[in-house]
């Protein structure tokens, strides 16, 4: 990683937003996603994601669609996505809705694969949760052969068999730029290395510094297996605001009844104020002013010797304004600061 190559990217999981009182609907919900996409564009970020959910408040269940609208609206930001739930997605019409949007936005299109830590989307397409990790081995597999190979003779356990497949339109030559998603599995960390693709940290809570090893076996594996060196990101939640008070106060009046959702849902500790400001000072929310959150994002980078760090800038019923301004803030002034900081203290990795 060099501060000249690092880049910054914001991630959207669709969530509705608020205009003064009033909750936006659905649909107000996806077209301002488009406006958000320009914006990020005209400050300067590099990159603009979206997710894949299917539950009440998430407006991104059918992402690459979403994609070719903002790939419509912008010239030069790179599209993708922060998840798509390989697991439960067919790897084929994947391959043809990707390459599409390449198509249609002349070469911008990318997109992190994860296996879900949200798992709606197994029962609605058919899925058993007992196959979790068979499936998203199998179709990894096969989707990183349709990019990689220009005919493709496959079988496997949970999609028909393909004889000699050319899949059109094409991708460029050896696919688009994919990343694997990781939790917090090893196994998922030598995974991607397996297939020498780029890795993308989601890191929501405690200290990125815990990651360390986690980059550190996925160098080792990569060189192990004679592969060339592959980026690392990392994806976290945050708001920035013209100062600290302002961004921790708000941040916590909207992420504090999702997260305690969360976790009457999935059986984890509530969040408490106390807990949140630790959070805030050492752990994985990038919530301050444009200064405090140019100086976390730059210290992360290099303890992790990150290439790329993504910033999660919605949670349910957010106001445009503020999120808004924290994309303005992100690309005006913290992306500048980022790279002033990493030039005079660059990774040593």
């Amino acid at each position: 990683m060099t501060a000249t190559s690092f880049q910054l990217g914001l991630n959207s999981f669709g969530e509705v937003a608020t205009d003064g009182d009033r909750p936006l609907s659905d649909a107000e919900t996806v077209r301002l996603l488009i406006e958000e996409a320009k914006l990020a564009e005209s400050v300067g970020i590099d990159l603009f994601s979206i997710g894949e959910h299917y539950r009440a408040g998430h407006n991104d269940s059918a992402t690459p669609v979403l994609l070719a609208a903002i790939a419509t609206a912008t010239e030069h930001i790179r599209l993708g996505t922060s998840v798509t739930v390989l697991s439960t997605n067919d790897p084929v019409r994947l391959y043809h809705e990707f390459a599409t949007l390449d198509a249609a936005s002349h070469g911008r299109a990318q997109l992190v694969l994860g296996r879900a830590s949200a798992t709606e989307s197994f029962a609605l397409f058919g899925y058993d949760l007992a196959d979790y990790e068979e499936l998203f081995e199998e179709k990894l597999d096969l989707f990183i052969r349709l990019q990689r190979e220009e005919t493709v003779t496959w079988s496997g356990r949970f999609r028909p068999p393909l004889v000699e497949a050319r899949l059109h339109p094409r991708m460029p030559q050896g696919g688009i730029p994919t990343w694997i998603g990781v939790g917090g599995s090893p196994n998922s960390v030598v995974r991607a290395a397996r297939y020498g693709l780029p890795l993308m940290l989601a890191v929501i809570g405690g200290r990125p510094q815990r990651f360390t090893g986690h980059v550190e076996l996925y160098h080792r594996t990569l060189e192990q297996l004679g592969h060339a060196r592959q980026p690392v990101a990392m994806h976290s939640l945050g708001l920035i605001a013209d100062t600290d008070e302002e961004a921790i106060e708000t941040w916590w009046r909207y992420w504090q009844p999702v997260v305690a959702a969360l976790a009457d849902e999935r059986g984890f500790y509530k969040p408490t104020r106390e807990r949140y400001l630790a959070e805030l000072d050492q752990g994985a929310l990038f919530v301050g002013s444009p200064e405090t959150v140019a100086r976390k994002i730059a210290a992360t980078a290099r303890d992790l010797s990150l290439d790329r760090f993504d910033l999660k800038y919605d949670v349910m019923n957010l106001p445009r304004e503020a999120r808004a301004r924290t994309i303005e803030l992100l690309g005006r002034e913290v992306a500048p600061r980022v790279q002033q900081l990493l030039t005079k203290e660059p990774s040593h990795v």
